[in-house]
């Protein structure tokens, strides 16, 4: 899809109107100003996407869609056409990049195509989820409602993601004085007792010296460290995006210490969150598994939906193939689809095992919040508090042999 600049003169105002406008070509751009009701006086297409500033800058957000999915869902529950909803909600968005693919969007409705096609052309922005809720959302003639729930599913997915990110800033934070801290004491205080000791012909004892080596060392290969640490990033990037690293990451994530159930409670909520919205919507059973698969973000959880879903297909019951992959899968997830397939309603029972996994991840943050912080001032204390020593205690051993 192009971008093209076009002056047109609007056939109810007679004025002329210049802007932009997306389409396969030249032509095509033509025809669809002539259907909006514009005779187009000319039609330049535009090279280039912006600068690199722009490009970073123009970042869509999850706030972003959220706001976008939830004017259209206004706009469509109106009454209003779905190609003047979208229109409409172009003038109403700020984000550049956002207003682009909706321009994108209206172009390729206007030209014959499916809302859930002219919204799968950009899968960097509208995952499988938001597509499978489309489609649904069209095939029922429920597309406002359909674009609500969408709205809720990425509000409450945000919501997840940033407590835990907060969770982690304060320990990243400390971490980061720490090291300050450390290359502070290395690169101003040590040289100085270093040159203390050289001028009163005495040798520095161990742990002084460590640190004299160090710094001494960083100070002259400064430029080689920066080489290793970067020629280090760059190969755990590369392997980390191989399916081998991919599995090893998710692995780590699923293990690690206190952050292991966090990141669990986190993978079963979005389970259960993704199957509630799918089903609730009109998704098959087995094809909300597959998506929920994709959109819970962990290669070994996925695995585990993949398996159970495989049995489903063969006649087994939702909550007895999940049941069999309780390595991964916890216990409350098959307890409350048993639930809900006796009385009828797995998407409300699902629903409601989501509310618990994200109440108790909140509680569970919290109580990390709290507890860390002490935790790690007495590691600032402590490393702070070493380097002191290792400085001082010579420094008074030196002073003590004078006295004598």
């Amino acid at each position: 899809m192009k971008k093209f600049i076009y002056e047109a003169r609007d056939q109810a105002t007679n004025k002329i109107v210049k802007a932009d406008i997306q389409a396969e070509s030249e032509n095509a751009a033509a025809k669809l100003l002539m259907k909006q009701g514009y005779t187009p006086l000319s039609i330049k297409e535009q090279l280039g996407d912006g600068s690199f500033l722009s490009r970073l800058t123009g970042r869509i957000t999850t706030k972003d869609k959220v706001v976008f999915t939830r004017q259209l869902a206004t706009l469509i529950g109106a009454g209003l056409p779905l190609s003047q909803s979208l229109h409409t909600v172009i003038g109403q968005t700020e984000n550049k990049q956002l207003q682009s693919v909706i321009q994108e969007i209206a172009a390729a409705v206007e030209g014959g195509s499916s809302l859930t096609d002219a919204f799968s052309r950009h899968p960097k922005v509208f995952n499988e989820v938001f597509l499978a809720l489309i489609s649904a959302g069209e095939l029922s003639g429920t597309l406002d409602d359909a674009l609500r729930r969408i709205a809720a599913q990425q509000e409450k997915d945000a919501a997840t993601m940033s407590k835990i990110r907060g969770a982690l800033t304060y320990p990243i934070i400390v971490l980061v004085v720490i090291f300050g801290v450390i290359a502070f004491m290395l690169f101003t205080v040590v040289p100085q007792v270093e040159k203390l000791y050289d001028d009163l012909g005495k040798n520095l004892p161990l742990l002084t010296q460590i640190m004299v080596s160090a710094a001494n060392f960083a100070g002259t290969f400064w430029w080689l460290i920066l080489i290793i640490l970067g020629i280090g990033g760059y190969f755990a990037y590369q392997y980390f995006e191989t399916e081998s690293g991919e599995k090893t990451k998710d692995t780590l994530k699923l293990n690690m210490p206190i952050f292991g159930k966090m990141f669990r409670k986190l993978y079963m909520a979005r389970l259960t969150r993704t199957g509630q919205t799918l089903l609730a919507t009109g998704v098959s059973m087995l094809d909300t598994l597959h998506i929920t698969a994709k959109a819970v973000n962990n290669t070994i959880v996925a695995k585990s939906i993949e398996r159970a879903a495989d049995k489903v297909q063969s006649g087994k019951a939702l909550s007895v193939a999940l049941e069999a992959e309780d390595e991964v899968i916890m216990t409350l997830v098959p307890q409350m689809i048993k639930i809900g397939e006796q009385s009828g309603k797995i998407d409300e029972m699902m629903g409601k095992t989501a509310q618990v996994y994200e109440d108790e991840l909140d509680e569970q943050i919290r109580t990390l919040s709290t507890a860390i912080e002490p935790v790690l001032m007495v590691v600032l204390a402590v490393v702070a508090g070493g380097m002191v020593g290792a400085i001082l205690f010579p420094i008074y051993s030196l002073v003590g042999g004078i006295n004598m």
